[in-house]
């Protein structure tokens, strides 16, 4: 166990890298799933492997070694070293417990009833009299409807069928929910500081499926492009004077724009090979961790069944 339980610390770093290439070698819907169940994956394994560096160290006192019957502690390692190493494993998963608690709690209150907004609101659509252009998709809590929020000013630098492209994008935002997406990783980032570079993979990866559910709807990726395009330079031509979003908000001005109209126009062509080197990279980083762990919980449950089986001989 001592080798075994340090791998899903360790792993989030290699995996990282290989994460950073999926986005444009995948496509967007698997780029986003593999990230998801990657961050999800990995941060489960080093909370697994934090929780089994305490128990060592908590046998070393009789409030845990006796209700276990333990007759020695399951660690050969000194006091001085055991002890320590528990305690700041201890303190780690206490600290992402509250961390992770706390962003759900915030999560959750951002996700304010659409209603609320001001302006006129025409079923999911909200328009805002407002000068500065923008557009985002607001999500609701369970039960209630999200809604698309843009601006006067974003609809007037737009034509008709700009318009349709933007406000699909928006929709395919709230109809995937997008927003638990970034809810999952920004929980994994909590629970290990490696795992907050895949945020921005899974940012554009998300951004990537509305552009691509965008283009199906209206049935033409240039005109797509040319409104995410158009979009986000009335956006950021008004950057310093434009209200702030709400944090759950996912708007289509968001993020590497180039990239993304270039991978709709076809200039950034998807590499299969890159795509699936990546993808195996990230598959063989979670399998390990996972059966580190589990060979970490095994030695873990073999030292206690032994010193148990001590105790039963005594």
């Amino acid at each position: 166990m001592i080798y075994a339980v340090w791998v899903p610390l360790l792993m989030p770093f290699l995996a990282v890298p290989a994460a950073r290439r999926l986005a444009d070698a995948l496509s967007p819907v698997r780029a986003v799933r593999l990230l998801a169940a990657t961050g999800a994956g990995l941060a489960l394994c080093s909370l697994l492997a934090l929780a089994l560096l305490v128990v060592p160290g908590a046998t070393r006192f009789s409030v845990v070694s006796a209700p276990g019957e333990l007759v020695r502690p399951l660690s050969d390692a000194v006091p001085a070293a055991t002890v320590p190493l528990a305690a700041a494993a201890l303190a780690l998963l206490v600290g992402c417990a509250v961390a992770v608690v706390r962003a759900a709690r915030r999560h959750w209150t951002e996700l304010r009833p659409a209603g609320r907004l001001e302006g006129h609101a025409d079923g999911e659509l909200a328009v805002l009299r407002d000068s500065r252009p923008d557009a985002y998709a607001l999500p609701g809590r369970p039960g209630t409807p999200g809604r698309i929020v843009v601006t006067t000013g974003m609809l007037r630098a737009l034509d008709p069928a700009e318009r349709d492209a933007l406000l699909a994008h928006e929709r395919a935002h709230l109809v995937g929910r997008h927003h638990l997406f970034i809810a999952a990783i920004e929980a994994a980032a909590l629970c290990h500081p490696a795992l907050r570079s895949l945020r921005a993979p899974m940012s554009y990866a998300l951004e990537r499926c509305a552009d691509e559910a965008a283009a199906d709807a209206v049935g033409d990726r240039w005109i797509t492009a040319r409104a995410i395009g158009r979009a986000a330079l009335a956006a950021r031509a008004a950057e310093g004077a434009s209200r702030p979003r709400p944090r759950v908000a996912l708007a289509a001005v968001a993020g590497p724009v180039p990239r993304r109209v270039a991978a709709l126009l076809g200039r950034n062509a998807a590499r299969t090979r890159v795509g699936r080197a990546a993808a195996a990279a990230l598959l063989a980083c979670l399998v390990a961790s996972g059966a580190a762990a589990l060979d970490a919980t095994s030695d873990l449950h073999s030292g206690i069944e032994a010193a148990q089986g001590e105790n039963a001989q005594h």
